[in-house]
């Protein structure tokens, strides 16, 4: 007998990626890799003046098959919301399966971190040729599973442990941060088998776990001082509540608000589907922050 939830999930997925690709107005390297790239999407509509910038962060589990493909109808749904969108390529694992697990390995240490931090660095000086119609003093990240994380992540760069190459000596100047069904809580993740281990697998397995992760757990990364806020589907199976939940109450533990949005009666990928009605809870969420 098939299990109802395993259905509705593989509903919601086909139907979040039914959406066809939609090409953006402009793009622009942050490295030399081929995925050391972003791309802008304009704000759409009569606009009084600059548009605030929304940065995606895409999920996939920061697996190699998964790249920044199957969220660019989110982006443009952004961005006929008035927002100026960058949406964020980065190395991710390899398409090979990791040892011991099923499919590719997740993520690359330290080349996915290294590319999540140059390219934020790189946005302000590429905006100006890129998408001049963007206010990055307007600036949210977002993002969607593994890309959640990053999102988290990169609006804490500046707690990361001393020495750490990312870290940022004083806060990003950013709005604050959306993060939709974010692997958030690293311990947690790995006790529900989140995503097949993936984020032991972005640490470069368990013989690191000690050693990386008060580097890249968004959990071990509180407070931040960011306005922060996680968007979560009550019926998630790929990225379950517990996980977002648990960050929620770290937050609080370390003195910091962050405020939790569950949406009842859907999963993992109506967050970033425009045809859902959570989408647009999404971008009335990135709107609180960013207007």
């Amino acid at each position: 007998m098939t299990d109802p939830a395993v259905e509705r999930d593989a509903a919601e997925a086909a139907a979040a990626f039914a959406h066809p690709p939609v090409a953006p107005d402009a793009s622009a390297a942050y490295g030399e890799h081929a995925d050391q790239v972003i791309d802008f999407y304009a704000p759409r509509g009569d606009l009084t003046g600059p548009a605030p910038l929304v940065v995606v962060l895409h999920g996939g589990a920061w697996r190699a098959p998964y790249d920044r493909q199957h969220v660019t109808p989110f982006a443009d749904f952004l961005a006929r919301r008035g927002f100026a969108v960058a949406n964020v390529e980065y190395r991710r694992g390899s398409s090979l399966p990791h040892q011991g697990a099923e499919g590719p390995v997740a993520g690359r240490w330290p080349e996915t971190f290294d590319d999540v931090a140059a390219a934020m660095d790189a946005l302000p000086g590429l905006l100006a040729s890129a998408l001049p119609t963007a206010d990055p003093r307007r600036t949210v990240v977002t993002g969607h599973s593994a890309g959640g994380h990053l999102a988290l992540w990169a609006a804490a760069r500046h707690v990361l442990p001393s020495g750490s190459p990312w870290r940022l000596p004083s806060p990003p100047e950013l709005r604050g941060v959306v993060a939709l069904a974010p692997i958030a809580d690293f311990e947690v993740a790995e006790k529900l088998g989140v995503c097949g281990g993936a984020s032991a697998q972005l640490l470069g397995g368990p013989a690191h776990w000690d050693a990386r992760r008060p580097s890249a757990d968004p959990a071990s990364l509180l407070p931040t001082g960011i306005a922060t806020t996680v968007v979560q589907g009550r019926e998630d199976i790929v990225v379950p509540p517990a996980v977002a939940e648990s960050y929620v109450a770290a937050a609080a533990k370390a003195g910091e608000m962050v405020g939790l949005t569950l949406v009842e009666g859907v999963g993992h990928f109506p967050l970033i589907d425009p045809a859902a009605d959570a989408c647009a809870v999404v971008a009335e969420e990135i709107s609180q922050l960013a207007w």
